[in-house]
């Protein structure tokens, strides 16, 4: 079993492991804000992130995505 886990405590599977994740720092740069805000955006469940065993965190890049299309309409 991983030790990664989404922010709502679920155990990542396989098929949620194998996706593309994104570090702060390229989310941030996507939306044009400071890392820090995509971090707060992630404590405020905006938008789901998943630590690492290290404690970073990354996002799923559909995800990402998604709230880009959000922010468009």
């Amino acid at each position: 079993m991983t030790t990664l886990q989404h922010a709502t405590s679920l155990p990542i599977t396989p098929r949620v492991a194998s996706q593309h994740t994104l570090t702060p720092g390229q989310v941030a740069a996507m939306f044009n804000v400071n890392p820090k805000t995509v971090a707060r955006w992630a404590s405020s469940g905006l938008l789901g992130a998943i630590r690492t065993p290290g404690g970073h965190r990354r996002f799923r890049e559909a995800d990402v995505v998604a709230l880009l299309n959000r922010k468009l309409d």
